[in-house]
């Protein structure tokens, strides 16, 4: 065979990543609060994007109608993409919204108030207890150095070392925030916290204090017959007393509001059921209304008075904005056709509960939604639907499931809530095993293993049947 070199020319296909494209995949992915402050980025990087209102609304139309009424325009210097866009002032699918004047700007549904945290509730109390400016900043001291669990993470030896006191004004010090709401909070490990709730509470019990320095590992180990051998005691008697132990609180601290802890989910999706039809909106509302500054769309209809320079950046610039507001807007429309074709498909769910949950895949919905379905996964990625069922996570749809003897399959959520149920029913003097569990499904005609059915009870946190077991 000849070797050498050689000028050869083909035309092929291939799929190039544009910048564009990698736009659209980006907002398409992203969830409403990430949306939102996605746009508030994009605001401040383009100079052409702008917030919608009313005054903007009447300049975009006093600018298309003097367009309009231009004549003798000469041929243009660049092929501009973006001019269909403003024969829409409707940003391409976003209704103009009136706004009611008779409205007041602000309203006390405008304020979110916020829970205090665990050191402001803390330091509330110590400066309602008497004690010296010395003995004020040791408090201080440890109340920032208390975690979101409510326990201190520091010795009384770094403090006294770091603060260049003594250790027993720390140990004094310590004791007192330890009489603090809420009780517990302030221990250096588990023992500690539940000797003082114990203490706070006046619980008169001498069997839960020896379950407490002495048997907690045993006790999460589910050996009450070992405890009560070893205390000389009745079973019926470490139950009770593990029954009082579990009032307590591990973590005091838990109940108190973090400023870094996301504690509200914003639906993406809100399905309403009027007149026993499902209404589904897309839930936009939150996003900032985008649209094209008007001050700089005249440097575009204007050739002579700028630079092609000039010209070049502005034009740029308004491409991007414009197809960023058509990424946005085919992420609503992609939304609700993947929303429509899931409550289609997912009816029962929504009529009777998570008993009705069909198993489902990203194939099914891609095929009848026509679209691939890596674009239903990136659609359905960290969004939230809000059902009359309550808040669901949109993956939570999709659910693999099992056969039955019918030739149908069941999902796996579906068998997790009947597991559920079976083990709520039982009898706990003689709970039943993964094994009697699986003959039980069996019977209603669902194929599974003892081994499915500890896997599914994993995933619900229900421990083994020795800890489940009653005396």
């Amino acid at each position: 065979m000849r070797i050498g070199y050689g000028l050869n020319m083909e035309q092929t296909q291939k799929l190039i990543m544009t910048p564009e494209l990698r736009q659209a995949i980006t907002v398409l992915q992203l969830s409403s609060l990430e949306l939102s402050m996605y746009i508030e980025q994009q605001l401040q990087e383009n100079p052409l994007l702008d917030l919608r209102d009313d005054d903007t609304e009447k300049n975009l139309e006093l600018v298309d109608k003097g367009k309009s009424e231009e004549v003798g325009e000469e041929k243009k210097e660049y092929d501009l993409d973006w001019e269909l866009y403003f024969q829409d002032s409707s940003d391409l699918g976003f209704s103009r919204q009136e706004r009611n004047r008779d409205q007041p700007e602000y309203s006390y549904e405008n304020f979110v108030s916020q829970a205090p945290t665990l050191s402001e509730h803390l330091l509330s109390q110590l400066f309602l207890s008497p004690c010296t400016n010395p003995e004020r900043l040791i408090a201080e001291y440890l109340i920032g150095n208390i975690d979101d669990k409510g326990y201190i993470r520091v010795s009384p030896e770094e403090v006294a070392a770091r603060l260049k006191v003594s250790e027993p004004e720390v140990t004094m010090v310590l004791s007192l925030i330890q009489t603090f709401d809420p009780p517990g909070v302030g221990a250096r490990n588990l023992e500690e916290c539940l000797l003082i709730q114990y203490n706070t509470l006046g619980i008169n019990n001498e069997i839960v204090k020896e379950l407490i320095e002495k048997y907690l590992e045993d006790l999460a180990k589910g050996k009450i017959s070992r405890i009560a051998h070893e205390l000389g005691v009745t079973v019926q008697e470490v139950q009770k007393a593990a029954d009082i132990l579990k009032t307590l609180d591990p973590k005091p601290g838990r109940n108190f509001s973090n400023p870094n802890d996301n504690r509200y989910i914003v639906p993406d999706i809100v399905v309403e059921k009027v007149e026993g039809e499902y209404i589904i909106l897309v839930n936009d509302v939150i996003a900032p209304r985008i649209t094209i500054n008007s001050t700089y769309r005249s440097v575009l209809s204007k050739e002579k008075s700028f630079d092609p320079q000039t010209r070049r950046f502005v034009e740029s610039k308004l491409n991007a904005a414009v197809w960023l507001i058509r990424s946005i807007e085919q992420r609503r429309l992609t939304l609700y056709k993947v929303a429509e074709c899931l409550v289609e498909m997912q009816r029962d769910f929504l009529d009777y509960g998570i008993k009705y949950l069909k198993p489902l895949n990203l194939k099914n919905v891609a095929e009848k939604v026509g679209l691939h379905e890596s674009t239903i996964s990136r659609a359905t990625s960290n969004k939230y639907i809000q059902t009359p069922q309550g808040v669901f996570e949109m993956k939570q749809f999709f659910s693999t499931g099992l056969n039955n003897v019918t030739g149908s399959t069941t999902s796996s959520e579906c068998i997790k809530k009947m597991v559920q149920e079976i083990i709520a029913g039982e009898d706990s003097r003689l709970p039943l095993t993964d094994q009697k569990i699986s003959e039980m499904i069996k019977q209603k005609g669902i194929k599974i293993s003892r081994r499915t059915v500890a896997k599914y009870r994993d995933e619900l946190n229900i421990p083994a049947i020795g800890r489940r077991k009653r005396y």
